[in-house]
């Protein structure tokens, strides 16, 4: 098996752990967690966004690369769950409210361009270059 990608193992494991039947969106799972852009990505989303409005707000508090609650007591679990629940509600109530288009920002294109597409471009532009210079 010739490998150009993590894509090939990642996705025979989840089908081995999944006793040998994995859906679409379970292998695509698999991939994105050893996907590290999609984290570094995330991990701006977290420290320059939701982090910041969270903490302008004294929510949350943020000790190196590490975010606490900000509260004056330890919730009980009942505490817990009930305020898990009430974001469970704000989630879903945006997510109908919003439906697909949540997301459009992430799609940059509407169609599939292959690895070897693009770096067949990629070469033609660095080989356009080379010979302008």
């Amino acid at each position: 098996m010739r490998m150009s990608h993590v894509y090939q193992p990642v996705m025979l494991m989840t089908l081995l752990e999944k006793n040998g039947k994995a859906s679409t969106t379970e292998i695509a799972k698999s991939i994105l967690e050893h996907d590290e852009s999609q984290i570094e990505y995330y991990e701006k989303i977290v420290g320059n966004m939701v982090g910041r409005v969270l903490r302008n707000h004294g929510l949350v508090k943020k000790e190196g690369s590490d975010y606490f609650l900000c509260l004056d007591k330890n919730l009980a679990n009942e505490e817990t769950a009930y305020l898990i629940e009430l974001c469970r509600e704000k989630l879903f109530e945006y997510q109908s409210k919003r439906g697909e288009q949540i997301w459009q920002h992430r799609k940059v294109s509407s169609g599939y361009i292959s690895g070897t597409l693009k770096f067949e471009v990629l070469s033609q532009q660095c080989r356009a270059l080379l010979m302008s210079s």
